[in-house]
């Protein structure tokens, strides 16, 4: 660098005479050029960079092109392949559905306009859209307000009733409020979860929400008790409070019954309430006919419509209509915006309705309605199931029930417990009836997905299946066959069901007159029941793990899933008992229960037993190693004394046993594990054969014996009646039978080993003619009824 720096200092005129050192110079200049260049490109590119280094891999590089990141979303929506495939609904997309989709892109397009034709064209979109749904709908003179999530039109409307009543609200805040309470009426069949998110979203508490209950003597269990609303009323009116608004039911969330809207409305005008309607029977205002329940909404203040799911359109808003003049109380409550954004949310509903047409719309509601009634035609005809909806035919929601009325219990399992009975009693059979519908909902979710069935719990009624096709099956594209074979779904579990609650009670029963096996109640369970068995040192009070029986019943569990039959076997699930159970899952007709309570106790006998031989096993083994060595110690002392010292000796023995051989005996020692002793092993060197030892134990088994048919499978009933008559009849000949040749085989054995005698000697005294045998087995025969045998025993 020194060199360098003293170089450049030199003018250019002046020559340097020595050659050496100017090519030296040349050659430092050239290479500090080259340095310099890489050191400015790597502070270039490091310029370039952002200072963190961590940032993601595709957002690393030039970026990604289009096939690359449309590949990794198809991945992220089906998932790797290596995985499972679940079996989910998949919506049925079609040529509407893309409609409604490019809407959204459309709009995206149409923002990038300028804000005179953007105003006038979101203008036109929101007034064509508002006009379509209110004439088809019945909805007159109304205003539209679009949402994406469906509760939200419900909270502006909340809002807007809140300023329409306090007119100092603007001003004061929540002083007013404080002042004089605002009330919200909901129904006690109402969604889940409804009154909670207006509280937050109007930042209300919670005591200015009232539930109003249902009809409990009169009329539905669904519907809003109307009399008991009016009391409400007048109750907080004398309070000081102020009734703000009511939510009423076109078709509940549960069930699809509708609240009394009629006189609903009448009790709103009287005490200045405003009322707003929801719920999936408004679709059928669309319809030629409607119900008159259904038609009074249309006089309501307000109503949330859903045609995304009715229509079986997807990525469309929810659609909330209301009457109101005010438009400057509709902007501050945000029903109404300047945003043109706010306003293109209506075009995908906008593209839809007009691809559709009325004839379309109408079509497709029509047709949700016609699949409901043909299921509720069809289950009318199924015994045992029971269908829990309104009179009128109009409702578009049917919900179902199984129910079978047993010997001496109360007709219906689903009917409400009479007072005489035991509430434990009714309880079990309550939630037994409970575990099979919910087990026939999921059987039937599985065989006709496009069903779009749900499995839910109601108060009184207890678990059930809904079948609400306006919500699904313009999704999953339903058809009338598929109603059908729904039914024939239904018809085939059936025989399942009323078998395996009839068998539950025999199964107690022969658990509890079984030694070894403890019967757990667990009525949540679909199935035959539950069983433990207790092993010996099991400890009964205690609710601990138990490691000794998890292993039983886990090599149990084994067993019995080897045995090829009809049942199902759990050791799940863990929750519901701190101790390992065996689940036993539903049944047929022709399940023998004793005979599976037998086996599960010899079976799970037979494990204990040999699980303790196993354990036992290790400390057999170590005693007997002791032992052998003790004996093989002894052996070593006797040979000692029996050759003599001198022939210990390496060169001495080798010369006295060279004179004199000694001939020494073949002594050894077997460990018999069965008997866990040491044997000898003098049997096997004389003999040339291995001794067979002690007989191991006989492994246990029933006390009854049961001689199954070839390709019978385990824990099938015998036949009945004459037909079991005539099968022990048959078993008895054939064991006659085995006697008999028993006595001849004995006969003749005992002659084949008597010592030869004169032909002319006189038979021993002690031995029978063998004619006197003959005879006897013949007179046996005679004597006994002749039974024909079974062609499967000949």
């Amino acid at each position: 660098m020194l060199i360098v720096g003293e170089l450049g200092r030199l003018s250019p005129e002046v020559p340097i005479a020595d050659p050496t050192l100017a090519e030296m110079g040349k050659n430092l200049k050239e290479a500090m050029k080259m340095l310099e260049d890489s050191q400015r490109r790597t502070e270039e590119e490091n310029g370039k960079k952002p200072l963190s280094g961590d940032i993601p891999g595709p957002l690393q590089g030039s970026g990604q092109d289009m096939v690359s990141i449309l590949q990794l979303v198809q991945n992220l929506m089906h998932g790797d392949e290596d995985e499972e495939p679940q079996s989910t609904r998949i919506q049925n997309i079609g040529e509407q559905g893309h409609i409604s989709l490019l809407g959204h892109s459309l709009g995206a397009y149409i923002s990038t306009l300028d804000k005179e034709k953007l105003r006038k064209l979101t203008t036109r979109i929101l007034s064509d859209t508002t006009l379509w749904l209110c004439r088809i709908f019945r909805y007159e003179n109304g205003c539209a307000y679009f949402h994406e999530e469906e509760r939200e039109g419900l909270a502006k409307i909340c809002r807007l009733a809140i300023h329409s009543r306090y007119e100092d609200f603007v001003v004061d805040g929540f002083n007013v409020l404080y002042n004089r309470k605002p009330v919200i009426y909901l129904s006690a069949a109402a969604r889940p979860g409804l009154g909670q998110y207006l509280c937050n979203q109007l930042g209300l508490p919670f005591p200015c929400l009232c539930r109003v209950p249902c009809n409990t003597v009169f009329g539905s269990q669904h519907q809003m008790d109307v009399a008991f609303l009016e009391k409400l009323i007048k109750d907080d009116i004398e309070r000081g409070k102020l009734p703000l608004l009511l939510v009423a039911n076109a078709g509940t969330a549960a069930v699809g019954h509708t609240d009394k809207i009629g006189r609903l409305k009448e009790l709103c005008e009287q005490y200045g309430i405003w009322l707003h309607v929801e719920g999936v029977n408004l679709a059928t205002l669309a319809l030629g006919y409607v119900s008159s329940s259904v038609l009074a909404a249309t006089k309501c203040d307000s109503m949330t419509l859903t045609p995304g799911p009715w229509l079986g359109l997807p990525a469309v808003p929810a659609v909330t209509l209301y009457k109101h003049d005010d438009p400057a109380l509709t902007l501050v409550s945000g029903l109404t915006s300047n945003k043109p954004a706010d306003k293109l949310r209506a075009l995908p509903l906008w593209l839809s309705l007009q691809y559709l047409g009325l004839d379309g719309i109408v079509e497709r509601i029509k047709h949700a309605c016609q699949l409901s009634q043909r299921l509720q035609e069809s289950l009318k005809k199924v015994n045992h199931i029971k269908i829990l909806v309104e009179d009128e035919l109009s409702s578009p929601v049917v919900v179902f029930r199984f129910f079978q009325e047993l010997p001496g219990s109360d007709p219906g399992l689903n009917a409400i417990p009479v007072p005489s009975a035991a509430p434990s009693a009714v309880g079990r059979e309550r939630h037994s009836c409970d575990a099979l519908n919910r087990w026939l909902g999921e059987q039937l979710k599985q065989l006709v997905p496009v069903s779009g069935l749900t499995v839910m719990d109601l108060e009184v009624e207890g678990t059930c299946v809904r079948f609400s096709p306006l919500m699904t099956a313009a999704v999953l594209g339903m058809r009338g066959e598929d109603v059908d074979q729904l039914v024939a779904c239904i018809q085939s579990k059936l025989p399942v069901l009323t078998c395996t609650l009839q068998l539950r009670e025999e199964f107690k029963q022969e658990v509890e007159a079984t030694a070894g096996l403890l019967y757990v109640d667990d009525p949540n369970w679909p199935g035959i029941g539950v069983v433990r068995y207790e092993h010996a040192n099991d400890d009964k009070s205690s609710l601990k793990l138990d490691p000794e029986g998890e292993k039983i019943h886990a090599g149990l569990l084994k067993k019995l899933n080897e045995l090829e039959s009809d049942l199902t076997f759990k050791m799940g699930p863990e929750y519901k008992s701190m101790k390992s159970c065996i689940y036993i899952g539903m049944a047929s007709d022709d399940i023998d229960v004793s005979e599976l309570v037998e086996t599960i106790a010899v079976t799970a006998r037979e494990i204990e037993e040999n699980s303790r031989l196993l354990e036992n096993m290790t400390e057999v083994v170590r005693k007997g190693i002791q032992e052998a060595q003790v004996q093989l110690q002894k052996a070593n002392e006797e040979r000692l004394l029996e050759e003599g010292v001198l022939r210990q000796i390496p060169v001495v023995g080798s010369v006295l046993n060279w004179f004199s051989p000694v001939q020494a005996s073949q002594k050894g020692r077997t460990f018999n594990l069965t008997a866990g002793s040491l044997e000898s092993t003098e049997h096997t060197y004389v003999y040339k054969v291995q001794g067979s030892g002690v007989t191991p134990p006989q492994t246990p088994t029933g006390t009854r014996v049961k001689q199954r048919l070839p390709g019978q499978k385990p824990f099938k009933r015998s036949l009945r009646g004459s037909d079991a008559i005539s099968e022990t009849s048959s078993v008895s000949h054939i064991e006659d039978l085995e006697k008999v040749e028993q006595l001849s085989g004995g006969q003749e054995a005992s002659e084949a080993n008597s010592p030869e005698r004169h032909p002319g000697a006189p038979a021993p005294l002690e031995a029978e003619p063998p004619g006197a045998l003959q005879d006897g087995a013949q007179g046996l025969q005679h004597d006994r009824p002749q039974v024909e045998e079974p062609e499967s025993l000949r």
